[in-house]
């Protein structure tokens, strides 16, 4: 049996819930899959039933969310549940949202490459999560679809490796306690699945993405709400969720990364989209004479700080810093725009 968890959408939009039930349905009519059904992953309790539960699966595992696949699966790492980031086909559309100009400019592919990267440090994880994004589909049918291709998908891997004699740790256990593969316990209606009845109001909070992250600290220099701190290896870490102010996506404009995302917010690259379609792009805000993202971030950062009853930051580190470290002569980005349209031969 493979685990699916289906995470609740924040809304009671009616359209939503009956996607949300009618994929709880039909995984749960295959007979192939333990599904548990939890409230929204992105505002559990840290020491709640729901993430109790999910620190318990063990092995490979999908997920439904109404997230970015990027946001659910950096959720589940900051709560202690890792694996890798599992291929899923079926993805939704990005609908590119006007603040995205906003955000500061990423590496090319090329260049990322080279830099260091926090998720290096860590050893490689044995086991696989898919996170599928309800966004992706109208109907369950094409969710289906899809996690019978991933759980075929699993299959052949998992045959391959037993086969080559080199099953993984999760294998093992797997085959000497199979009834506890995924900590799931009975239901009275349907046995293949769990529903989770949990109190999780709406949150806010900022999410790491350590497979972009340089750990270079801009955001802790930056915050001054004391969301941000360090682990025992000097690590950036997210310490105080609940300190961040809600609505406020400053800090994520101010990584030069865009390793931090806010799963909620309205602009997909804020919330999580695909960070790699960032690599050709210029900021239009400076064409036009706008301030960039840092002046942004630190203008909201500004107002949050005034609503909290403190006084605004006269001059940003992260302002100050960068206009340091920028060079004497600039590039009109114009200019690079249309070389760069040129070097495409179009």
């Amino acid at each position: 049996m493979i685990p699916v968890v289906v995470s609740l959408g924040q809304s009671n939009n009616p359209v939503k819930r009956e996607l949300e039930e009618a994929v709880v349905t039909e995984l749960g009519k295959l007979g192939m899959f333990d599904v548990l059904v939890i409230p929204n992953l992105y505002d559990l309790p840290v020491k709640g039933e729901s993430m109790a539960t999910l620190q318990q699966i063990s092995g490979d595992f999908l997920v439904f969310s109404w997230l970015y696949q990027r946001s659910t699966h950096w959720l589940l790492d900051r709560n202690g549940i890792h694996g890798k980031l599992g291929e899923v086909l079926l993805a939704a559309d990005d609908e590119d949202d006007e603040d995205d100009e906003d955000l500061p400019e990423t590496e090319s592919d090329e260049d990322t490459d080279e830099i260091a990267r926090v998720i290096d440090q860590r050893p490689p994880s044995d086991r696989t999560i898919y996170c599928l994004d309800l966004r992706a589909a109208d109907t369950a049918a094409d969710f289906v679809a899809e996690v019978q291709r991933i759980a075929s998908e699993l299959s052949n891997q998992n045959l391959d490796q037993w086969i080559q004699g080199e099953p993984s740790d999760a294998q093992q256990a797997r085959y000497q306690q199979p009834q506890n593969d995924t900590a799931l316990g009975p239901n009275n209606n349907d046995p293949n699945t769990v529903r989770i009845e949990e109190a999780a109001g709406r949150r806010w909070y900022p999410v790491i993405d350590f497979s972009r992250c340089t750990n270079c600290m801009e955001c802790i220099d930056f915050c001054l709400f004391g969301v941000y701190g360090v682990d025992k290896s000097e690590t950036i870490l997210v310490e105080q969720p609940d300190n961040c102010r809600k609505g406020c996506p400053a800090c994520s404009r101010v990584c030069p990364e865009n390793a931090i995302v806010f799963p909620q917010h309205k602009t997909p690259a804020i919330a999580g989209a695909p960070a790699d379609n960032a690599g050709f792009k210029i900021d239009l805000s400076l064409l036009f004479g706008q301030p960039d993202a840092a002046e942004v971030a630190a203008q909201e950062r500004d107002e949050q700080l005034v609503l909290a009853g403190r006084s605004p930051v006269d001059e940003t580190p992260i302002l100050a810093k960068r206009q340091t470290e920028a060079p004497a002569s600039q590039p009109d980005q114009l200019d690079e725009l249309i070389d760069g349209l040129d070097s495409l031969d179009l």
